[in-house]
């Protein structure tokens, strides 16, 4: 595969995976990743593996059973085998929400966020071993007349 076909390759990976959450196609998502992990970069937590990963999954669905993201802009750094995304997050407080030991009662308000992710992508593979987003829990709470 050339360079530029590799970087179409991760950039078609990254659009279907970032849609696969919105539709909460999970096993769809799972097939994404060579190996499934998240580093959060608001709350410091990671999910590794695939077991992790779908209990992140369903955690998140809770407090925003219609979480879903719209991309912005897209950039591949073929140096470091990733892919950065700027997108928005939105979804409506359904849900309990747990936040630094806080539990928020559903508001039925809706959010939406600017942020970013980065996917990790091995060597000469299109499949990713990591997705970190960089975002703020406060962001959400905020929006959601929480803080």
């Amino acid at each position: 595969m050339s360079n530029e076909e590799l970087r179409q390759a991760r950039l078609q990976t990254v659009r279907d995976h970032m849609a696969l959450e919105c539709t909460q196609d999970w096993d769809g998502v799972i097939d994404t990743f060579e190996h499934p992990r998240y580093e959060m970069y608001g709350n410091g937590q990671v999910h590794d593996g695939e077991e992790e990963v779908r209990r992140y999954f369903d955690a998140s669905r809770q407090s925003f059973p219609d979480q879903k993201n719209e991309i912005i802009s897209l950039a591949v750094d073929d140096a470091s085998n990733t892919v950065l995304v700027e997108f928005y997050l939105l979804g409506t407080h359904l849900g309990e929400l747990k936040v630094r030991d806080k539990t928020y009662a559903p508001t039925g308000r809706q959010f939406k966020v600017r942020m970013a992710a980065s996917f990790q992508f091995g060597p000469g593979s299109s499949k990713i071993i990591c997705e970190r987003p960089y975002t703020s829990p406060d962001l959400k709470l905020q929006q959601l007349g929480l803080l």
